[in-house]
């Protein structure tokens, strides 16, 4: 067989020559840094040039229309027209930013921009043109931009959103530059904690293919242990069927940790080997009989955003760029500096097709950055669907159990007990030896978000452990604050029950927090909760409440209707909602948020889960991973409770309760509660 391939010489981060041929890339990870913003990294964001502004994002455009928010804060503060403002997204040239995560983008970033803008707008009202101008903090009273008034509580045009239905080039998969190549990095079918690496190659049979480039041996770091083959071609329309010509024989070795996954996180499984290492409510667990005592376990669940990730490289000698679809561009580039061995390197931010915390760590960058230095052009790598299944990180899967112990009414112990994966400590990213010490020390604060009840009760206790998987597992929307709380809704619902009490009342007499019992009462005022449902021949209907607060600022209550026909079949027929994330900058972008993870809560109770085969995600296309489709999606009733409280994070807290709604609603519905999820219809047939 020829074996047609390029290899890049070792040097800087890359070490030496291994007798299979690839380089050995290092196992120490890239630290992310995580700067919080002020007013001097502000000042690098707005800019005034021939009687126009300029304002380069410091933040990633991933669909939850930043850009047109902090906007918004520019022009009110500038006291600029819409029209003279110019977007630019941030290189890694800029002053370092944190990653786009956390929903705190208007949160962290609306105050340093705002004293940055007036700042500016006070040089230019003193004549100066030109320079650079120092940026003095004054009180927030002062700054127009945070405050009902000019842009803000409006809901201007979309910014770019014209671009966005005309195609301009806004995402990493529209650069063009010249000579362009096309190029993807195929890896063995099975787990990425599997040794795995390309042991033989049809190299004549993909040569002979019209648009043919090469095939690239070292095509960058593995991604866990799966060692990849390149392929490069003229055009991406003959990646599959060069791919296709290869017949890539794997060779894979070791044995997989936790290769069955529900036993490995069982939560009755691991409770009976002694009590769970991470606490985070301290209240000890009386020895007695439980009133509540619910499991509830959620499967993995892919991001599945719209855009499959893209990234483009391109070399000039030493000098490296690249355009990637990233929500962190800064650790992007210290990955690959690391990588390659280089400093010059700039990473251009590009506009997300959506990312809900899967855009965090380096893959197709790294990709592309590979296959561009083989072969000596600018390359773009863009993944296909069942590569997004296959190589991103998932949600964990989680197995939980919580119970409850009341007396007159009220719950006065409370015990919530889990078993999950990693977030923040990422197998995608940290290796064992790393993980080793993290369990042990600290835990996992991404898996715990959301454990600590929102209720007063007499004693709560809650710990959880993490397992590292045969699947990567990361960041997804709203961290673990969505399945966690999903359970908790679901207890606190059995305990109202048990206690016969309405379930918002029941909610409302542990609930001391005045903007928590806010929200709540609103979506019982807007949803008129005590009508009754409308009874209708062989259907079953149920209503359901549940609330939240997510990271401690934003909070959300949400009502949901369902309909159950015989056969089991489920439908959420109507969905209300308040919401309350202090001042609202833009009330459409905001309710969008709303809606959009009110659409993941019915995905959560209706659809999502990844199939599996010995540790490895068998999906290729959304037909065997679902997501909600326009015709599942019921009216949303949205309402925006404004307290007297700076702007908050908005694009992850409904998560909180709007899976706790749809499965109360289907308990009251059906007499069911839901214990395994995504829901089966066979369950609820008659």
């Amino acid at each position: 067989m020829k074996r047609r391939s390029f290899l890049i010489g070792a040097g800087g981060g890359l070490f030496a020559l291994i007798g299979t041929g690839a380089i050995v890339y290092s196992q120490v990870p890239v630290i992310p840094k995580r700067p919080e913003p002020d007013v001097d990294s502000a000042a690098g964001w707005i800019a005034h040039r021939n009687g126009r502004f300029t304002l380069r994002l410091p933040r990633a455009e991933i669909g939850q229309n930043i850009t047109t928010g902090l906007k918004q804060i520019a022009c009110t503060e500038l006291g600029a027209g819409w029209d003279m403002v110019d977007i630019a997204f941030h290189d890694t040239k800029m002053a370092g930013v944190k990653a786009t995560v956390g929903s705190e983008s208007v949160m962290l970033f609306a105050a340093p921009l705002a004293q940055a803008c007036a700042a500016l707008r006070d040089a230019l009202e003193e004549g100066r043109q030109t320079g650079e101008v120092s940026v003095t903090p004054r009180p927030v009273s002062e700054l127009r931009a945070l405050k009902k008034g000019g842009y803000i509580g409006a809901s201007p045009e979309i910014a770019q959103g014209r671009d966005i239905v005309t195609g301009k080039p806004l995402y990493a998969g529209d650069v063009a530059r010249s000579g362009l190549l096309f190029g993807r990095v195929l890896r063995a079918p099975v787990s990425a904690e599997l040794h795995s690496r390309p042991r033989s190659w049809n190299a004549d049979a993909a040569e002979t293919l019209s648009g043919f480039v090469a095939i690239v041996e070292d095509c960058g770091p593995a991604i866990g242990k799966a060692q990849g083959l390149g392929i490069v071609a003229e055009r991406p329309g003959a990646l599959d069927a060069i791919e296709a010509a290869l017949a890539v024989d794997w060779e894979v070795a070791g044995t997989l940790e936790n290769a069955d996954i529900p036993s490995a996180i069982d939560i009755d499984t691991n409770l009976a080997r002694g009590a769970l290492p991470h606490v985070v409510q301290e209240g000890s667990a009386q020895d007695a009989a439980w009133d509540v005592d619910i499991r509830m376990d959620l499967p993995l669940a892919a991001h599945s955003p719209i855009e499959p990730r893209a990234a483009v490289a391109e070399w000039l000698g030493e000098t490296l760029k690249v355009w990637a679809g990233t929500q962190d561009a800064f650790y992007v580039r210290d990955v690959l500096s690391d990588a390659f061995g280089i400093k010059d390197v700039t990473v251009q931010s590009m506009r997300v097709g959506g990312a809900f915390g899967g855009r965090v760590i380096a893959t197709v960058e790294l990709e592309a950055t590979a296959l561009a230095r083989a072969v000596g052009a600018p390359v773009k790598v863009q993944w296909t669907r069942a590569q997004e299944f296959a190589r991103g990180y998932h949600r964990p899967p989680v197995s939980q159990r919580v119970k409850a112990r009341l007396a007159g009414g009220t719950i006065t112990d409370w015990d919530h007990e889990l078993v999950s994966s990693h977030i923040f400590f990422t197998s995608a990213a940290v290796p064992r030896w790393m993980q080793r010490a993290t369990d042990t020390l600290i835990g996992d604060d991404g898996v715990a978000r959301g454990l600590v009840v929102p209720y007063v009760f007499g004693n709560a206790r809650a710990a959880y452990d993490v397992k590292r998987l045969p699947v990567h597992t990361a960041a997804w929307r709203g961290l673990g604050a969505g399945p966690n709380i999903l359970a908790i809704e679901c207890a606190v619902d059995e305990a109202a029950r048990k206690a016969d009490i309405d379930p918002l009342t029941f909610r409302l007499n542990h609930i001391r927090d005045p903007l928590l019992a806010g929200v709540l009462q609103r979506v019982g005022e807007i949803a008129d909760w005590r009508r009754p449902t409308q009874p209708e021949e062989g259907v079953r209907k149920g209503r359901g409440v549940a609330c939240g607060i997510y990271k401690g600022t934003s909070y959300a209550a949400v009502i949901a209707d369902v309909r159950i026909e015989e056969d089991g079949e489920t439908t959420v027929e109507k969905i209300w909602c308040a919401h309350d994330c202090g001042l609202v900058v833009n009330p459409d972008q905001v309710r969008a948020q709303c809606e959009g993870n009110l659409v993941w809560s019915i995905g959560m109770i209706l659809a999502d889960e990844l199939p599996l085969d010995k540790g490895f995600v068998t999906a290729e296309s959304f037909a065997d991973a679902p997501i909600p489709i326009n015709r599942e999606v019921p009216d949303m009733s949205i309402e925006l409770v404004e307290s007297p409280r700076s702007p908050q994070g908005a694009g992850e807290t409904v998560i909180v309760a709007g899976p706790g709604a749809i499965a109360n609603a289907i308990r009251a519905a059906t007499g069911v509660r839901l214990q395994r999820l995504p829901l089966r219809t066979e369950e609820l047939a008659l």
